[in-house]
C-alpha cells in the first residue's frame, strides 16, 4: 500500500557512471497536516545476494578478503575486508545468484542454501536489498580455488575460519563488515555450529 503522505515525487539523474545516483524531490505530510518539499539522493547498484557458509563438523566459517576502495578512503588503512561470500543480482533470482557467487569466490559448489532474512543495509541512502542465506559446505563440495570472476577484477582470498575466532574477530574489529556481522550472529543465535 502506497504511502499517503508522500506526493510530487520528481526524479534527477545525477550519475550513471558505476550505477545510479538520482536526486528525489519530494512532499511529505509532516504529524501536523502540513506539507513541506524534501530532497534525497538515492544510490541505486541494485539488490543482493550474501551467504555464510559453515561446516558444524569442523566448526568452520568460509569468508572472504578483498580490497573495498570506500573503506580504503573512509580510514581502513589497508582497504582489506573480511566478508561472507555476496554478490549482486543482476537480474537473477536471489537464490541462482548466490550459487554462482559461492562457485566463482569460493571454489565451492553448495547443494542446499537456505534463505534466512532480507534486509536493506543503509536505508538513507542506497536502495539496495539484501537476500541473506546460509549454506552447509564440506571439503569434498571444492571444485575450484574460487577467488572470484576473471573478468571482475575482484582479486579475492579464500579464508575458512573457526567459528569462535570468527566471532572475536568481531570484537577485535578484524570483520567489520555488516552482512558478515550479521550472518555470524545469526549462526551464533541459531546454534548452527553447535555452541
Amino acid at each position: 500500500m502506497k504511502n499517503g503522505k508522500v506526493k510530487n515525487i520528481k526524479t534527477e539523474l545525477l550519475s550513471d557512471n558505476w550505477y545510479t545516483l538520482n536526486k528525489i524531490t519530494f512532499d511529505y505530510q509532516k504529524e501536523d497536516g502540513s506539507w513541506e518539499t524534501q530532497i534525497r539522493e538515492a544510490y541505486d547498484r541494485g539488490n543482493g545476494a550474501a551467504i555464510l557458509l559453515y561446516n558444524p563438523k569442523k566448526g568452520n566459517v568460509v569468508l572472504t578478503r578483498q580490497f573495498r576502495m570506500p573503506t580504503y578512503v573512509n580510514g581502513n588503512e589497508q582497504g582489506m575486508m573480511i566478508e561472507v561470500c555476496a554478490g549482486l543480482l543482476d537480474g537473477n533470482h536471489p537464490e541462482d545468484c548466490i550459487n554462482k557467487e559461492v562457485e566463482e569466490e569460493t571454489g565451492y559448489k553448495v547443494e542446499n542454501v537456505i534463505k534466512v532474512f532480507e534486509s536493506y543495509m543503509s536505508p538513507g541512502s542506497v536502495t539496495e536489498i539484501l537476500h541473506f542465506f546460509i549454506g552447509e559446505y564440506a571439503e569434498d563440495m571444492k571444485i575450484s580455488e574460487g577467488g572470484g570472476a576473471e573478468d571482475e577484477s575482484e582479486n579475492i582470498e579464500v579464508l575458512e575460519l573457526d567459528f569462535k575466532k570468527a566471532l572475536e574477530m568481531i570484537q577485535t574489529g578484524e570483520i567489520r563488515d555488516a552482512k558478515t556481522i550479521m550472518l555470524l550472529q545469526y549462526a551464533q543465535i541459531n546454534k548452527l555450529m553447535g555452541v
